[in-house]
């Protein structure tokens, strides 16, 4: 019954990370298909030659609110822990979000609610896998993080045929684009009542000293009391003793920190990030036309069975390094087709459905597969996968940050190079995968069956041998010091009771 019990947990806590995901791809999403609305752009007061603009800064300002967040969020964590950080996350993305839904008729309104619930979405995404790797037993652990990308493949699908349901079936009024925006509201409020049903991370509490709090933590989510909960309470204490930020400074990790913003910066190269944000102005730039909002709907079903396939087939048969070079060199080749077929056959108004429209079209379709199985799952699974517990807050907040920073880069630039430059756009996210072919040829390293132990051993994975002496030495020096104020401490209790 308590094994059970546990796994039910278990699931609860997977469920509720799924939320998060869902909502912050689902929040991005929808904004690219509700700003092609008749209905919002009268309300808000602007015209065709302004959309690229609003485009832009509507997808942005999400992003930088989520940047920033993520810098704040690592100190706040770590001082009154996960759960309740994720229902802050949850109240201010809320709070974004009903401001938006208001038709106040001011884009500045719009764009200040877009930055709130960015600063929302940001913490989530930095919070939420570190809580799911932290509390989650160790045989659900490895498939977390790509099912952070299933469920943000499926909040992209579910926003995509939202717009499209709404500009088919209501027609140009202002509840045409309040209902895809409202509807985010939703996810958003189930997270943070999810949580107030979870217990605390038992890393973080052990690491607090909050030993008998973290046990009972533990004893929730695994259903019962056992010799192994006991000695993962022990090693969570053991792991957190003595730790200095010179730890940051070896080589090693160094290496680990510098690789995870560069495969972050990757995932964004790629282009496919773009593709998402803004795919109805994409698919009417290769030619779909009136079509483009249909097109995007089947677009995000590709996205979620590709995603779900590598989740089921692909992941611990090909690894994450062979995963990133064979997703690079397909989405390079993809990429650069579509420039071709744009540039001999550029779309032009009316002229509706074309052969070179729809395999501009399938050819998207196809990067987008390849993306759903490399660059949009391996970089969480990976960030995740390579640094110890003493330095996983820092890695995920650096990770998560370079993620949105060039978000919002790439979501600033996109609309701009689509108007401006057309097919080389394609070209250019072309030139940038088979770049990402290269880097992962030679810097990436496979961690596919390797524990963080066998990653540091002798230098196997991570640094040199002397990397790992080094490190080493740390923990030692570490655990000496402890053991040594544990004896100073049980003396000075004996004498008090003499």
């Amino acid at each position: 019954m308590g094994k059970s019990l546990g796994n039910f947990r278990a699931t609860y806590l997977v469920a509720l990370c799924c939320i998060g995901s869902f909502l912050f791809a689902y929040d991005t999403g929808v904004v690219g298909g509700v700003l092609t609305l008749v209905s919002f752009q009268k309300d808000f007061g602007f015209g065709a030659a302004q959309r690229a603009t609003v485009s832009s800064n509507a997808t942005s300002l999400l992003q930088a609110g989520a940047f920033f967040s993520c810098f704040f969020v690592w100190p706040f964590t770590a001082r009154f822990g996960r759960r309740w950080s994720i229902v802050l996350a949850s109240v201010i993305f809320n709070i974004g979000g009903v401001i938006q839904v208001v038709n106040t008729q001011s884009l500045g309104a719009f764009y200040a609610a877009r930055v709130i619930s960015g600063i929302g979405v940001g913490m989530a995404t930095v919070i939420i896998p570190m809580y799911s790797a932290e509390m989650a037993p160790k045989h659900i652990r490895g498939s977390l993080g790509s099912m952070f990308q299933f469920f943000f493949t499926l909040g992209v699908m579910t926003s995509y045929w939202i717009d499209y349901a709404v500009a088919k079936h209501v027609g140009p009024v202002t509840r045409q684009w309040q209902i895809p925006i409202g509807l985010q509201l939703v996810p958003g409020g189930l997270l943070g009542l999810g949580m107030l049903l979870t217990k605390e991370s038992t890393r973080w509490l052990a690491k607090k000293g909050k030993i008998e709090q973290a046990r009972e933590s533990l004893i929730w989510v695994r259903g019962g009391n056992n010799t192994e909960i006991m000695a993962g309470i022990h090693e969570e204490e053991r792991v957190n003793e003595g730790f200095t930020w010179k730890e940051v400074l070896l080589p090693a990790n160094r290496f680990r920190f510098a690789l995870v913003v560069m495969i972050q910066i990757g995932a964004q190269l790629t282009g496919n990030t773009s593709l998402a944000y803004f795919a109805p102005q994409i698919f009417q730039a290769v030619g779909a036309g009136d079509q483009a909002l249909l097109i995007s709907g089947f677009f995000g079903v590709v996205k979620v069975v590709s995603c779900l396939f590598f989740l089921l087939f692909l992941i611990e048969r090909i690894g994450r390094r062979g995963s990133l070079l064979a997703g690079a060199f397909l989405m390079g080749a993809y990429m650069l087709i579509i420039a071709c077929l744009t540039a001999t056959h550029p779309p032009k108004a009316g002229q509706g459905w074309t052969s070179t429209g729809a395999a501009s079209v399938a050819m998207v379709y196809l990067e987008a597969m390849s993306f759903n199985c490399s660059w949009g799952p391996v970089p969480w699974l990976y960030m995740g996968e390579i640094f110890p517990t003493r330095l996983r807050e820092a890695g995920v907040a650096v990770g998560t940050a370079t993620q949105w920073l060039f978000n919002f880069v790439f979501s600033q630039i996109t609309p701009y190079a689509i108007r401006n430059i057309g097919w080389r756009t394609f070209l250019m996210f072309s030139i940038f995968n088979w770049s990402l072919v290269i880097f992962a040829w030679f810097v990436v390293k496979e961690t596919k069956g390797k524990s963080l132990e066998e990653m540091e051993e002798g230098g196997k994975v991570f640094g040199s041998s002397a990397t790992a002496i080094d490190f080493e030495a740390v923990h030692r020096k570490a655990h000496q010091e402890v053991e040594r104020a544990r004896a100073e401490h049980s003396g000075e209790v004996g004498d008090q009771e003499l």
